[in-house]
């Protein structure tokens, strides 16, 4: 049985083999075929964060798979109102087939994977957020951006760069980060992902300069400013990014045929402008739906190693 919580533990071939799986069920939809591979499973989908395209995506993908998507919010279940995280893992995983969590703190998905009878999900913690780098890979496959990637991440150091430099780590491509100062990335998932970099051969660049991230960039890419439980540094944060929104003129330096990649909510204005969010290099809402085919594929992955 294996545990999705974070891209450092799947080697490059399980990566490829979960898009590959992703794709082919992607392209059985769109032909109008629906083969019931979660036939009468059920997935519990604990949410402590709120999501418009993770709560969707998962339970819209149970259905397409044959199985049903249990959404349970920390309102409506013990775990929110002081039971430990280790029994209500050993329940809820006594009586569903797969868990996905959408929560704060990393170490809470990692007690409740450790006590869980069933495959455990990252749907997405402060420290990571895995199953959106399989849609932005995905995303990348789909726009022949998959080979001699060069990606440039423009923002806060966060979940999303943090999984971005593991992705980059296991793959073994090039991506420069560019964040301002007082918000690089965390030093001990920048020193693992390092260290994973050295074996596949892949270029980890961090900079405080979009300008030098950007420069002949293939994929860019950026995130919100103040993520979920940041809101009161919102005014603080909207400061210190001045120069790190990603506008025709930042785009106009990376790569003609660059793509460009945001996980959403997008604030535009901020973090990008209206004309890059609406562009013609823009692959934001492909990206956005393949979260549902690159979690079905995960899912199903997830299921055939049981």
């Amino acid at each position: 049985m294996r545990h999705f919580l974070t891209l450092k533990d799947y080697t490059k071939e399980e990566i490829l083999e979960i898009i590959d799986l992703g794709l082919t069920i992607k392209k059985e939809l769109k032909s109008g075929e629906r083969k019931p591979y979660l036939s009468n499973k059920t997935l519990a989908m604990i949410f402590e964060k709120s999501s418009t395209r993770t709560r969707v995506s998962f339970e819209a993908g149970m259905f397409q798979l044959g199985g049903h998507g249990l959404f349970l919010s920390n309102r409506d279940i013990h775990l929110g109102r002081g039971e430990p995280v280790k029994d209500t893992a050993r329940v809820i995983s006594s009586m569903c087939d797969m868990v996905m969590i959408r929560t704060f703190a990393h170490s809470m998905l990692e007690e409740f994977a450790e006590y869980s009878q069933v495959p455990v999900i990252n749907g997405l913690t402060d420290s990571y957020h895995p199953v959106q780098l399989l849609a932005d890979y995905m995303t990348m496959v789909e726009n022949n951006k998959s080979d001699n990637i060069v990606a440039a991440y423009i923002g806060d150091g966060n979940n999303m760069t943090h999984s971005w430099m593991m992705l980059a780590a296991k793959l073994g491509f090039e991506l420069r980060i560019a964040t301002p100062h007082a918000y690089e990335v965390d030093a001990d998932v920048r020193a693992e992902a390092e260290a994973i970099a050295k074996e596949s051969g892949a270029k980890l660049i961090f900079t405080n300069s979009p300008h030098e991230a950007v420069a002949g960039a293939t994929v860019v890419t950026t995130d919100t400013w103040a993520s979920m439980g940041q809101e009161d540094e919102k005014e603080e944060r909207i400061t210190a990014f001045g120069g790190f929104i990603v506008d025709e003129a930042l785009m106009a330096e990376a790569d003609s045929n660059a793509i460009f990649l945001h996980c959403l909510p997008a604030y535009r204005g901020q973090e990008v402008s209206e004309g890059v969010l609406e562009g013609t290099q823009s692959v934001v809402f492909e990206e956005a739906e393949n979260r549902l085919h690159a979690q079905k594929g995960l899912m199903v992955w997830l299921d055939q190693q049981r």
